[in-house]
């Protein structure tokens, strides 16, 4: 493994959160490859290319107004010097509902990255919440 590259990927990641809690799509889009692929854990079952996944990230932050909470916990990094891959669980989602309850809830990511053309791009990204095979629904109360 690579040090001097898995310490460029955590400041990626440490650079992007910022960018997520202000809900600023296009620094949140910046680091994506044009042919990135996503899997994300809302609405489809991929994305493909850095507009459809620009527009997913849209609609995600209309869906959550108001104060947001993005943290980014027990993050782990392997990386050589032209492909990374970096997991972590991240809390997010609205921090206070009318009734003043914390409705943010844990998220696994998993995101590969590639140098390309000396910059390191997200090449794929992977959001999913663990589920019950009984009931088919997601387990969003589940802690670290």
């Amino acid at each position: 493994m690579n040090s001097a590259a898995e310490n460029e990927i955590r400041q990626l990641i440490e650079q992007w959160i910022p960018a997520v809690r202000a809900r600023d799509i296009k620094a949140i889009t910046a680091p994506y490859a044009d042919d990135i692929r996503a899997f994300d854990a809302v609405k489809a079952l991929q994305f493909k290319g850095k507009a459809a996944y620009r527009a997913h990230w849209q609609a995600c932050m209309e869906h959550c107004p108001g104060e947001m909470v993005f943290e980014v916990e027990q993050l782990q990094i392997q990386a050589t010097p032209e492909l990374a891959l970096a997991h972590w669980l991240n809390r997010c989602g609205p921090a206070n509902s009318e009734g003043g309850e914390d409705q943010s809830c844990y998220m696994r990511v998993t995101v590969g990255y590639q140098r390309i053309g000396g910059q390191w791009k997200v090449i794929h990204e992977h959001w999913s919440a663990p589920f019950d095979m009984e009931s088919g629904a997601a387990l969003f109360s589940l802690k670290p």
